[in-house]
């Protein structure tokens, strides 16, 4: 996407709605107030001093002034809007404890179950052309999307009750391990809200900063996110543009259209060196036989793939991951959670085609 700074526009309320994706001009005449507040924030610099606020951390200081000299924002307006923002230590805490991280057969348990099994198929059943389209267009089959949106908010349900703004504010600034990330997807919700016309205290999303039925973070929706039902507006909260948006996002990091996604198998002698490697595929499947893996159902020997394991209550469970399942651990870094959307996939897809 194309980055405008927006001064461009500053002169006429025509001009705004013209260049606008997401709102329409009825919407701008409804929302007046927030329409002056994005003037004011985004698109010129302040004709006044700002209103005695509270002092901000040195961080966030170093922030806004990074927004000024690299995206034209104003800083009075900036530092008006983080004076607003409220640092969460729920959020902390979540972050630092995420479901991903339980071993997974209690992850599977949780997300591979009864209500995004019945939920799935009925989305499927609900949306079928929609699906159908994305497949076309973009080779990801049905499946995957359905089990991607039922894994990140039970296709559409819970899509979160955080403040956008306040999630990556808090990250960014009090969530040192990863506080490079999210002061980027910071960066990208400033401007994706500023591009879209919105007001950034209004959006709501995960604890992560994740917003719309899949939970895309600003950066994914800037690049990713696509207006799949051409509405003239790229909007997650609508099911046509979410299911258009995981398709392309999958398609964007290399699916390989009717690629296997893995490979069980069993395993002899030393695997910590294959495990230690990662889950980007690297090695034939050739090789890694020569090296005592051995997939229990047929898999291209030419094809690469990466050795990987899962906790089952039985013990730990092997899979030779191919370059599907790779692009899937793009969504999301979890190993259990590609492995979720991967088996709710093949239940959502042979309840389908059983019941015709």
């Amino acid at each position: 996407m194309v980055e405008r700074a927006g001064l461009e526009n500053r002169n006429t309320r025509k001009r705004i709605v013209g260049s606008n994706p997401t709102l329409s001009a009825n919407e701008i005449d409804g929302h007046t107030a927030v329409f002056l507040f994005l003037l004011a924030l985004f698109l010129g610099p302040a004709e006044a001093a700002a209103p005695a606020q509270r002092p901000l951390s040195p961080e966030n200081e170093v922030f806004i002034g990074e927004m000024v000299q690299k995206h034209q924002f104003d800083e009075h307006a900036l530092r008006k809007l983080f004076s607003q923002v409220r640092t969460l230590p729920s959020i902390v805490r979540a972050i630092s404890a995420p479901a991903t991280a339980r071993p997974w057969h209690e992850f599977r348990a949780r997300n591979v179950d009864p209500a995004r099994i019945s939920g799935g198929v009925a989305f499927w059943r609900e949306h079928a052309a929609l699906l159908a389209k994305a497949r076309q267009h973009y080779g990801v089959p049905e499946e995957i999307i359905v089990a991607t949106i039922g894994i990140e908010t039970l296709y559409g349900r819970n899509t979160g009750s955080f403040r956008v703004m306040e999630a990556l504010a808090t990250l960014a600034f009090n969530y040192p391990p990863r506080a490079e990330l999210f002061r980027s997807e910071l960066e990208a919700y400033l401007l994706m809200v500023r591009e879209s016309g919105l007001d950034p205290m209004k959006m709501r999303g995960s604890y992560a900063g994740a917003m719309g039925i899949p939970q895309f973070l600003p950066s994914s929706f800037r690049r990713y996110a696509v207006d799949f039902d051409a509405d003239g507006r790229r909007d997650l909260m609508t099911v046509a543009d979410a299911i258009g948006s995981v398709a392309n996002y999958y398609r964007e990091f290399g699916w390989q259209t009717g690629g296997t996604v893995l490979v069980p198998v069993s395993v002899s002698g030393d695997t910590e060196g294959l495990l230690k490697a990662g889950i980007k595929p690297h090695l034939k499947v050739a090789e890694l036989k020569r090296l005592g893996v051995s997939p229990t159902t047929p898999v291209d020997e030419d094809a690469e793939a990466a050795l990987f394991t899962a906790e089952a209550e039985s013990g730990p469970r092997y899979w030779l991951g191919l370059n599907n399942f790779y692009v899937i651990t793009r969504y999301n870094r979890s190993v259990n959670y590609a492995l979720a959307v991967y088996e709710l996939a093949r239940e959502l897809r042979m309840l389908v085609r059983l019941e015709g």
